[in-house]
């Protein structure tokens, strides 16, 4: 059981009746809940909970249209999303209760402050090294649209830049990242054919790719809704088409690709987590062609390289700067 709901059902009176669980782990917290309804925007633990708790997850990055009674939001690792999901919550729960829950060492204390807004915040527990804080929503806001806490950014591509849009909780947040930057420098010789974007964020190495090599196919995929979105925005913003996914990790990639482009993901909230990523370089030769490419980017000091000669094949550092390195290996 993760620590934030063993905290929540420490206080078991407070969330006797109908509960939105707001960013929930995909533990047994539903189970002992059983007036409790879920919202995700990961694909894995949607998976997870939908296989236990069926038909008690919503999925996306807006929040479910039925009434609570109360919300928990289960502390995110941005503040720009905390935000935008307190907000989502509060604008339905007028003289409701809305909790925060989160581990203090992702910063719970101080993210209780963003309760402020709709009430006087109190601190309900502390407990397996977390906080449970509680407001109940006397002023309650309008709600924010999403598409208007977007952030826009310019990347070079071509002639024309690249119109890039963010969304709250999306990697690298309104800006370009290094590794990323380093990627677009050298897409040189990408083979033609079917191309995947893997841990897309907001869009910027598909829509790339499709920008260059327009006679592509590409497809984008991310386990996070808040990314998939972001790419479909980035995509519309610059006349472009692909096919945009939302799975978990490489096992819900298309099969038969030509490339694998990525910046693949090592961090999880407050953890350091490289799960997804070596799943995906043991896994990249089943979602490949013969003479298939995998194209990478990734920090200097993470060791992907034997993990990609171990599973795929022979690996060369293509290019490397400000601390990344790309490497390309070919399915033999």
């Amino acid at each position: 059981m993760d620590p934030r709901s063993e905290v929540l059902l420490r206080q078991p009176d407070f969330f006797q009746g109908s509960l939105l669980l707001t960013g929930l782990p995909a533990d047994d917290l539903m189970g002992k809940l059983p007036n409790a309804h879920g919202w995700s925007w990961h694909a894995g633990d949607r998976a997870a909970l939908d296989a236990r708790f069926p038909d008690r997850t919503h999925f996306g990055v807006h929040a479910p249209d039925q009434s609570f009674d109360a919300a928990v939001l289960f502390l995110p690792k941005a503040k720009d999303l905390t935000d935008y999901l307190l907000n989502a919550l509060a604008s339905r729960l007028a003289g409701r209760e809305l909790f925060l829950v989160g581990e203090k060492r992702a910063g719970i204390e101080a993210a209780a402050r963003q309760l402020s807004p709709f009430g006087r915040a109190r601190k309900l527990d502390s407990a397996r090294h977390c906080q449970l804080w509680q407001v109940t929503v006397e002023n309650a806001p309008q709600a924010v649209p999403l598409e208007s806490l977007a952030k826009h950014f310019d990347v070079p591509a071509g002639d024309t830049p690249l119109n890039v849009i963010s969304l709250p909780g999306v990697f690298s947040h309104g800006r370009l990242d290094r590794g990323s930057a380093l990627l677009l420098e050298n897409l040189d010789r990408l083979p033609g054919g079917h191309v995947l974007d893997f841990g897309c964020g907001a869009g910027v190495l598909g829509a790339a790719v499709k920008r260059r090599y327009p006679d592509s196919q590409v497809t984008l995929l991310d386990v996070d809704a808040f990314a998939t979105a972001s790419s479909l925005l980035t995509l519309a913003a610059n006349g472009l088409e692909a096919d945009v996914l939302t799975g978990d990790g490489i096992d819900a990639a298309p099969s038969h690709l030509d490339v694998i482009l990525t910046n693949p993901p090592f961090h999880t909230g407050v953890h350091t987590d490289y799960a997804a990523s070596e799943n995906l370089l043991r896994k990249a030769r089943e979602h490949l062609k013969k003479g298939g490419e995998l194209r990478l980017v990734a920090n200097s000091f993470l060791r992907y390289q034997p993990i990609i000669e171990q599973h795929l094949g022979p690996c060369a550092t293509m290019a490397e700067g400000q601390g990344f390195r790309i490497y390309r290996a070919k399915k033999a």
